[in-house]
């Protein structure tokens, strides 16, 4: 039987920023939480899209040619292979939703910012 997820829930389990944590799977995909404050580093996925939704704060995905401001309630699918960092000036809460097993930092080897994957809380 299918359980209710809770993301206030949800995220009151961690405190760290930029570690992505898995709260469903469905048709091959991964659902996460993120918390998220600073910037991350460039970096691009060559195989998966990546959907960002705003749960809370502000937030922001820059790209070579633009940058789009994001608050909550507000999405965004950064393509496959396009340039990308995230950013919120103070802390926020967002959704990814991307095929299992992708890592978080796509083509960038960064000992910082890399994470372990299909963490589940």
């Amino acid at each position: 039987m299918p359980n209710i997820i809770s993301l206030p829930h949800k995220f009151s389990l961690f405190e760290e920023h930029w570690c992505p944590k898995v709260i469903a799977r469905l048709n091959g995909q991964e659902i996460k939480v993120i918390k998220v404050q600073g910037e991350f580093p460039w970096h691009s996925h060559e195989l998966e899209d990546e959907f960002f939704l705003v749960w809370k704060g502000e937030f922001r995905v820059e790209f070579r040619d633009h940058i789009a401001r994001m608050g909550p309630g507000d999405c965004i699918v950064v393509p496959r292979g396009v340039e990308h960092r995230t950013c919120a000036e103070a802390e926020a809460e967002i959704l990814c939703f991307e095929p299992a097993g992708v890592l978080n930092t796509g083509d960038l080897d960064d000992p910082v910012f890399t994470v372990p994957r299909s963490v589940v809380i």
